[in-house]
């Protein structure tokens, strides 16, 4: 079993606050504050106070903002000391930049690193697995936010709050268990060649986890497959049928379906093209788009036809690339460390110290 090693020198010292979209080109943004907290324009100064646990609607003026009897481009809502902000409708740790996009409110929470990771490791894991697989999606997250930091597109936020980022839900997402698991990690990232990596992550694999090339494009030293723990998951197996409506339905351009083989697969059998065949013609799809259109758990499926009922069966649950979660759950129910677990999916890495100023 690989074991991570320590790098021996830490990261220069960074300023990590993330910039989170949590409200993004809407009409207008409820925020508010859990304690008595201010309004600030974009110098800094105090243009108004939010009376604790009120709320106040920031709405989209032409190309421009207003919030109170104030309009401009952006504005901070920050709480008093220990407070939370509210922005739509629920509580978050640190403060909001409500600002215009050119035409609709977007609201930007600026939170530090560790608390951020709070909501995360609660939104990605259930809360009640076992502390060091907590602890590995913790240092999995870590690593995965900052390199999206570093990688980000948007002038304005680094990540959003979704599956297409990391999942993050404020504090309703937070526990005893996921702020043990990040203090008990803190400030501990995954790196390869002195840089800290993209460190993916899914639910299960269904037995093993894929090279990322095989998946994505541009192969990675540290995203390999490798034999997965997932073994009794409730994911690891499943099974969806459909009637030939339904099947129609979902498939429009194919229509009632006469055939469906796989033109192309990954070395572990996951569906990379799929050709069907039908009664309004033939179409070759991929196999995102299938486990798309019909809400497949994963690419990893097989389609078969009897009669009036289409039964698909498959393995695993998202893209299989780097550390699965359920097998995670599972190596730390066997007792492996944190180490241990994240040695085992992101081979060739090494864990690294980052210091905050």
């Amino acid at each position: 079993m690989a074991v991570l090693v320590w790098v021996l020198c830490c990261f220069p010292a960074l300023a990590l606050e993330m910039r989170i979209a949590v409200r993004e080109g809407e009409s207008q943004v409820v925020v508010g504050t859990s304690n008595t907290g201010m309004i600030r324009d974009q110098q800094g100064q105090q243009i108004a106070q939010v009376p604790q646990g009120r709320s106040l609607t920031v709405a989209a003026q032409g190309s421009q903002i207003k919030a109170a009897n104030s309009v401009g481009q952006s504005f901070w809502v920050e709480p008093g000391p220990d407070g939370f902000v509210f922005i739509g409708d629920r509580w978050y740790r640190g403060r909001v930049l409500v600002t215009s996009n050119g035409s609709g409110v977007t609201a930007i929470n600026y939170v530090d690193l560790e608390q951020y990771l709070y909501s995360v490791v609660g939104g990605e894991m259930p809360t009640s697995w076992p502390l060091e697989a907590l602890k590995a999606q913790a240092v999995a997250a870590r690593s995965y936010a900052l390199h999206k930091r570093q990688q980000a597109r948007n002038p304005h936020y680094d990540v959003g709050t979704t599956t297409a980022w990391q999942v993050y839900g404020g504090l309703q997402e937070e526990t005893a268990s996921t702020q043990a698991a990040v203090e008990g990690t803190r400030g501990q990232v995954l790196t390869y060649n002195g840089q800290v990596i993209e460190a993916v992550f899914h639910s299960s694999s269904g037995g093993h986890t894929e090279n990322v090339e095989d998946i994505w494009s541009q192969p990675l030293p540290y995203l390999r497959g490798v034999q997965d723990f997932d073994a009794g998951a409730p994911v690891f197996e499943w099974t969806q049928t459909f009637s030939l409506d339904e099947f129609s339905r979902l498939m429009p351009s194919v229509g009632r379906i006469v055939s469906a083989s796989p033109q192309r697969v990954t070395p572990r059998g996951r569906v990379r093209e799929m050709r069907m065949e039908g009664d309004r013609g033939a179409l070759v799809m991929t196999g995102n788009e299938v486990r798309s259109a019909l809400n497949l758990r994963s690419t990893l499926f097989s389609i078969a036809i009897a009669g009036d009922t289409i039964q698909i069966t498959g393995r695993g649950y998202g893209h299989g690339i780097g550390m699965s979660q359920w097998g995670a759950h599972n190596m730390a129910s066997q007792g492996y460390t944190y180490q241990q677990i994240l040695g085992h999916y992101y081979q060739g890495a090494q864990l690294a110290a980052i210091q905050a100023r």
